[in-house]
């Protein structure tokens, strides 16, 4: 079932509740036909699952919370983030006896390593931060007027080692299947697996591999059990023996549901979070490759029994161009294909196009992007996204350093920006932008006035084609240009809810 799917009846059933569906007066018979166009109505409940940020003793974690301000919300409701540790929420609020020192202990693991996150207000940000390697998988749940587009950002520094430089992501919905075009087994790297469980029971998962070839023999990948409220990191080079530069991570639930994302470690070239692309699709965009990267490298998989010819397109400030040497790539069913685009962008703002040269097959895919000269290199990771149908939000913005890139690839579009209030204070600040049909835009953002603190900032489509965003985070450690890339899907804060009046004539028949 598609995640898109599961997220509206889950909205549904939740506003079924609460709305009732139906009146408790039958209509008068005047005729005509009663049938009502579906409302519009926030969701009342979002989970999302933030993975164990590093095992480093050097890192140091940043997290923001914030939810935008929606209509039709009610006045009640919290979102808050616990340690995905084994234990339900109910238990750790004392559902079970403890002794005196394992409370104890508990508390001050606690206070120690997770962060305290509890917003006040829709619209105003919090943030909290920790350090070193004992952070643990966070697990967390907004109801009432906190729900509808709740985000959480996570963005970790690791100062040397493996992956070193900025590792970010926001933090993810629980669901039945994903797919990381991207991932590698190479002697190089060290990629996680990450799966984390919201539910009271344990879930059943399949981790598939894919490489040049083909699939690849695993040796337990097959039935993996997540406990409930637990996160299990699975290190991919020790479920098969193969050597691997390219690989597609696929994640299928056979029973529950999890949060997946794959860390991406790499000994010389830092590393990020890879997080799982739209579903297999025959139209793919990757929006917001900086300006200044020096090697873009495209990953695709054909999950089908299919091969997909795909065509390649920049969609650059100036409208759609085709990379000289790069007009196309041939994507062999069941296997993962890699090709190196170089500097692709060239200065400019782009984001990369994919569509069917011949036939309609469905792909997944990703880019693996470097910033930097030989020595001096970070990584990040732009998954295939989906556009901001209505709204999409990026949290954990700074005064410096926030790069938000917005592509129109087909009809031209009209968008807005709103910068929230920062996590200690400033007030919000909007503007609005024309981008171009064809095209890839990196704007100036909006900044709170009087900042203090981080922001979020919150995209909106107003009128014409789809959009597609990302937000780009770039910091500098001792020349190493590090930085972060997080697509914006959209929040789908909102789901269609039929009106309907009660008919008794049923009964009758």
């Amino acid at each position: 079932m598609k995640r898109t799917t599961l997220s509206l009846i889950a909205g549904t059933a939740a506003l079924a509740a609460v709305t009732g569906f139906a009146t408790m007066n039958a209509p008068a018979d005047t005729g005509a036909d009663t049938a009502r166009a579906a409302a519009q109505l926030p969701v009342e409940r979002t989970s999302l699952l933030c993975p164990a940020p590093s095992n480093s003793d050097l890192a140091e974690t940043d997290y923001t919370s914030f939810t935008p301000v929606t209509k039709g919300t009610g006045s009640d409701g919290k979102a808050e983030l616990t340690a995905a540790d084994g234990q339900s929420p109910d238990d750790a609020e004392g559902g079970e006896a403890k002794s005196d020192s394992e409370k104890g202990s508990r508390s001050d693991a606690k206070s120690a390593d997770t962060p305290s996150l509890k917003p006040k207000e829709p619209g105003t940000p919090v943030a909290d931060d920790t350090s070193g390697a004992e952070t643990p998988a966070l697990a967390g749940i907004a109801t009432g007027r906190f729900a509808p587009g709740w985000t959480v950002q996570q963005t970790t520094q690791v100062a040397a080692g493996a992956g070193r430089g900025l590792l970010g992501t926001a933090c993810g919905l629980p669901d039945t299947e994903f797919w990381f075009p991207g991932a590698s087994t190479a002697a190089s790297r060290t990629d996680y697996v990450h799966l984390t469980n919201p539910d009271d029971s344990a879930a059943v998962v399949d981790v598939e591999l894919y490489g040049k070839d083909g699939a690849l023999k695993t040796t337990v990948g097959d039935g993996i059990t997540v406990k409930p409220h637990a996160s299990e990191p699975l290190l991919l080079s020790t479920l098969t023996e193969a050597d691997e530069k390219d690989l597609t991570v696929h994640v299928n639930v056979r029973s529950g549901r999890v949060a997946a994302t794959v860390q991406a470690l790499d000994d010389e070239l830092g590393g990020d979070w890879l997080p799982a692309t739209t579903d297999p699709a025959t139209r793919l965009v990757l929006p917001g490759i900086p300006t200044d990267a020096t090697d873009v490298r495209l990953v695709a998989f054909a999950p089908g029994d299919s091969d997909a010819d795909l065509k390649v397109r920049l969609a650059s400030p100036s409208g759609l161009i085709t990379p000289a040497g790069h007009e196309t790539v041939h994507v062999k069913a069941g296997t993962t294909t890699a090709v190196d685009l170089g500097d692709l962008t060239r200065g400019e703002a782009g984001s990369l196009v994919l569509t069917p040269s011949e036939g309609s097959v469905p792909v997944v895919a990703a880019v693996r992007v470097l910033r930097g000269k030989s020595g001096k290199q970070e990584t990040a990771f732009i998954p295939a996204t989906a556009p901001v149908d209505t709204r999409a939000t990026a949290a954990g913005n700074g005064a410096k350093g926030t790069v938000l890139s917005l592509a129109a690839p087909g009809s031209s579009a009209k968008v807005r920006v709103t910068a929230s209030a920062g996590s200690e204070g400033g007030t919000a600040a909007t503007k609005e932008y024309s981008i171009k049909g064809g095209a890839t835009e990196n704007v100036t953002v909006p900044v709170p006035g009087g900042l203090k603190g981080t922001y979020a900032l919150t995209v909106e489509h107003l009128s014409g084609g789809a959009v597609y965003a990302s937000r780009t985070l770039e910091r500098t450690y001792e020349g190493v240009p590090a930085f972060t890339v997080q697509t914006l899907p959209d929040d789908r804060g909102t789901v269609a809810v039929p009106e309907a009046d009660q008919d008794l004539s049923v009964l009758q028949k």
